[in-house]
C-alpha cells in the first residue's frame, strides 16, 4: 500500500470537496443579489444581508479549505521522504482530531443551530429573523452534505494510516 499515494488522493478530493464549498458560497451571494435587485416584500429585502453574509462565510470555509489542502499536496511528498514513518503518526494524530472535530460539529453542535433557528422561525414572526433562520438553515445543510463526504474520506484514510502503521510495526 502506498501510503503517500493515498495521502495525496485524498488531500486532492478534500480540495475539490473544498470547491463546492466556494461554489454554494457563490450561490448565496448571487441569492443576495437576487433579493437586493427583485425583492420588493419586507421577508424579501430581508434575506439580502443573510444571504450575503451566509454566501461570504461559506466561500471563506471554502477558500480556507482549498489553499490549506493544495498545500498538503506539495507538503505530504517532502514530509513522507524525510521520514516516513514519522509522517504517518503525525498523519494518524492529524485525522483522529479532526475526525473527532467532525463528530462535535457536523453531527451536534451543526444540528443544534438547524432546531434553534427552526424555532426562531416558528416563533419569532419578524421579516428579519424568517430570513436569518431559513439562510442559517440553508447554510448549515450545506455544510452537513459537504462535511459527511469529507468525514468518510477522513475516516476511510486514518484507517489505512492506521494499517501502514501496524505493518510498520511488524
Amino acid at each position: 500500500m502506498d501510503i503517500l499515494k493515498i495521502a495525496i488522493e485524498w488531500a486532492k478530493a478534500e480540495v475539490f470537496s473544498a470547491q463546492f464549498f466556494i461554489f454554494f458560497g457563490i450561490l448565496f451571494l448571487i441569492g443576495s443579489i437576487g433579493f437586493w435587485q427583485l425583492g420588493k416584500t419586507d421577508l424579501a429585502k430581508a434575506y439580502i444581508i443573510p444571504m450575503m453574509v451566509a454566501g461570504i462565510l461559506t466561500s471563506a470555509i471554502g477558500i480556507g479549505l482549498f489553499i490549506a489542502n493544495k498545500s498538503r499536496v506539495t507538503s505530504f511528498v517532502n514530509d513522507y521522504n524525510k521520514d516516513a514513518s514519522a509522517f504517518v503518526k503525525a498523519e494518524i494524530t492529524r485525522t483522529e482530531k479532526t475526525i473527532s472535530d467532525f463528530q462535535n460539529t457536523v453531527y451536534k453542535a451543526i444540528p443544534i443551530i438547524i432546531i434553534i433557528a427552526a424555532l426562531i422561525f416558528l416563533f419569532i414572526d419578524k421579516p428579519t429573523w424568517k430570513a436569518i433562520s431559513v439562510t442559517t438553515i440553508a447554510m448549515m445543510v450545506v455544510i452537513i452534505m459537504i462535511d459527511t463526504n469529507s468525514y468518510t474520506r477522513y475516516v476511510d484514510y486514518h484507517e489505512k494510516l492506521l494499517l501502514v502503521d501496524k505493518h510498520n510495526k511488524h
